[in-house]
């Protein structure tokens, strides 16, 4: 029997407070801003069925630990946040659990999180969940989700749809220790997620990417000086995690920009349109940063038809000989003897010129069928663990985002 979801909350986040702040048209507080003003750690904001306005302020709105403030929509995707420059703005918030709204035409970012610009002190434990961000009302560098300075992060089972043609799904500039996990990105701008201005430890893991834009993540970045979080920080990104993901279309799936020490792993990648990779640096301070390097691209399945110009696109002031290349899988579509690309660096035991075998990549589906090549032919990883149905990885794991079947 399913717990009912405040009740599941309970459980899952400890004891919420007798308060339940009744949010909406005829109810006690008529709008977001009204009941952020009124609750104290373990209040429960229920936001009823309805459209709302954009433009509601959560103002230093902070739970604690063991009382976290849940926004909880009365039923998910049944309240819409529409219009305004911003759906909600959320400046020093800590400890914050918001599910099932839906956040829509929003003409400057969708929502924005940050710290205030108090860098010392950011928001922090805050999660995302069975959320929707749609269509904005604006063609530039404007973002479904901006989260500014923001630690501690949850985003899951969300969906980002129809982004700014020069903005992002998720921009998130110095976040740091936060997951992002079985989220759906279509039909993004600039980019569906980018991590940067310092950003790092960020995983992002069983998500899909269709159609995410310029680069569907963007692995660092380019940022202003003043905007770095922690301040000294010298690189764009470091330590990020992209594990069991599939990637369909955009002009590049995946782009390393000005980032270390990060691993890309275990994913699928299918029918890129201009690059499968691309390795850049576009913050030019050399007495201050450091090159993009030591990063890792393994046990990924990459599938390739006529529209990529180059698998592997490197630029000036990198450093792509210390990449780490091994155990992918390439297949181009339209050409079984393709031996897979020229990359930068040596890559060991590649699998070249044999059919993946997905059951049916027209329909989204990318397991792959008995006998497929990429079967128990990865190397040998602590992480990822599942693979993006959630089904554990072997231990003679499989090369990209599914496990074989047993």
């Amino acid at each position: 029997m399913r717990l009912p979801a405040v009740l599941f909350l309970v459980c899952l986040y400890g004891p919420l407070s007798a308060a339940v702040l009744h949010t909406g048209q005829g109810q006690r507080y008529a709008d977001l801003t009204a009941a952020a003003k009124a609750a104290v750690p373990g209040d429960t904001i229920l936001l009823h069925n309805g459209v709302y306005p954009g433009d509601q302020s959560l103002q230093g709105l902070q739970g604690a630990p063991g009382k976290w403030i849940f926004i909880i929509a009365e039923k998910s995707g049944a309240v819409l946040f529409e219009g305004g420059a911003t759906a909600w703005k959320g400046s020093d918030i800590a400890y914050l659990h918001i599910e099932g709204v839906v956040f829509s035409r929003q003409t400057g970012n969708g929502l924005n999180v940050d710290d205030g610009a108090s860098y010392a002190s950011p928001a922090h434990h805050i999660v995302f969940r069975h959320c929707v961000f749609r269509d904005m009302a604006a063609t530039g560098n404007n973002d479904l989700l901006k989260l500014s300075g923001a630690d501690n992060l949850t985003i899951e089972q969300c969906t980002f749809l129809n982004g700014s043609p020069g903005g992002s799904g998720i921009d998130m500039v110095g976040c740091h220790n936060s997951i992002i996990r079985q989220c759906r990105f279509e039909n993004m701008g600039a980019n569906a997620l980018q991590m940067k201005g310092g950003s790092s430890h960020i995983r992002v893991e069983a998500c899909v990417f269709k159609n995410a834009g310029s680069r569907a993540i963007n692995l660092g970045g380019s940022t202003g000086q003043a905007f770095f979080r922690p301040a000294n920080a010298t690189w764009e990104a470091a330590d990020l995690e992209v594990y069991s993901n599939v990637f369909i279309g955009s002009e590049v799936p995946v782009a390393f920009v000005g980032c270390i020490r990060s691993e890309v792993a275990n994913n699928t990648i299918y029918k890129p349109q201009r690059w499968a990779i691309r390795i850049l640096q576009e913050n030019k301070d050399t007495a201050r940063f450091v090159k993009c390097g030591n990063n890792t691209f393994r046990n990924n399945i990459i599938c390739v038809d006529d529209q990529m110009r180059t698998a592997c696109s490197t630029g000036a002031g990198t450093a792509p000989e210390s990449f780490i290349f091994s155990n992918n899988l390439w297949f181009h579509t339209g050409n079984n003897a393709w031996p897979g690309p020229q990359l930068p660096a040596p890559e060991k035991n590649r699998v070249a010129g044999q059919d993946p075998l997905f059951k049916n990549a027209d329909q989204e589906d990318f397991n792959i069928k008995a006998g497929s090549p990429a079967a128990f032919a990865g190397f040998p990883l602590q992480h990822p663990e599942k693979d993006h149905a959630g089904k554990p990885f072997q231990p003679k794991r499989a090369i990209g985002a599914f496990e074989a079947a047993l």
